[in-house]
């Protein structure tokens, strides 16, 4: 395994794909509104990167054939954006790649349509504050296994599922690169106790259930959903580990 360590210069214009990737996911999330079909959501994250001069990470990555991952309700990840039309108390997740000047930027957020439920809210502020419990982890010296365990701790003392068969990574000039970022602890795994260092870029990104961590791929070969039918969510933001501490790179500067 081979981690890859950023320059200052390789770091900010990780730091403008992310923006472009933040800035398209948060376009699409405040544009949604019931009656929206997710190609529709999709159009406008293709829209925005393109017209940045950037390309999308994920079209045609691996054949996904479209521009963001469009994931509702109880699909975890991979969601293929289509025909579906999204209702009042849906949630969806807005997964966003985008790719310019040698670098990616990835991130993604799950956004309420119209009124949710208290259990639909509930699982979005745990798997938002549980990223950020891991971002704050991320310090150099520390070992991998502690951002993983500030996840896992964070969502699975509340009771929820943490999908184990996913996980983030490593991102720089590839979308993903080593190491891979489980959210939970692989007791005895090797990479767990990988050190962080300045320079290291990676993608943290809790996709939580609130029934159980089993899930199921569609027949469409990509989708995911959870086995419960339970609801998932999933946040994502890649960082910059620093001297001076972790630096999100996907933050988006639209209003």
């Amino acid at each position: 395994m081979s981690i890859t360590i950023k320059s200052r210069t390789d770091i900010e214009k990780m730091r403008i794909a992310g923006r472009i990737a933040a800035n398209a996911r948060d376009l699409a999330g405040k544009s949604l509104e019931a009656g929206m079909t997710t190609k529709d959501i999709d159009k406008i994250v293709h829209d925005y990167i393109v017209g940045q001069g950037a390309v999308p990470s994920f079209l045609g990555y691996g054949g996904f054939p479209g521009s963001a991952c469009i994931s509702v309700n109880d699909e975890v990840i991979h969601g293929i954006p289509g025909t579906r039309k999204i209702k009042n108390g849906d949630i969806v997740s807005i997964d966003v790649g985008a790719y310019i000047n040698g670098f990616h930027g990835d991130t993604c957020a799950t956004f309420p349509v119209g009124k949710i439920s208290e259990e639909a809210q509930m699982l979005l502020d745990v798997t938002k504050n549980s990223l950020y419990a891991g971002i704050a982890k991320a310090v150099p010296n520390a070992r991998l296994e502690e951002v993983c365990g500030a996840v896992e701790e964070y969502c699975a003392s509340r009771g929820y599922g943490i999908v184990r068969e996913y996980c983030g990574h490593g991102i720089g000039r590839n979308l993903h690169e080593s190491p891979e970022v489980p959210n939970y602890v692989q007791k005895g795994a090797k990479d767990m106790r990988i050190r962080l260092q300045a320079g290291m870029c990676i993608c943290i990104e809790p996709m939580i259930n609130v029934k159980g961590d089993a899930i199921r791929v569609c027949k469409d070969g990509w989708t995911v959903r959870t086995k419960s039918g339970s609801l998932s969510a999933h946040f994502e933001h890649a960082i910059a580990i620093t001297t001076s501490g972790p630096v999100i790179l996907t933050e988006s500067d639209i209003d």
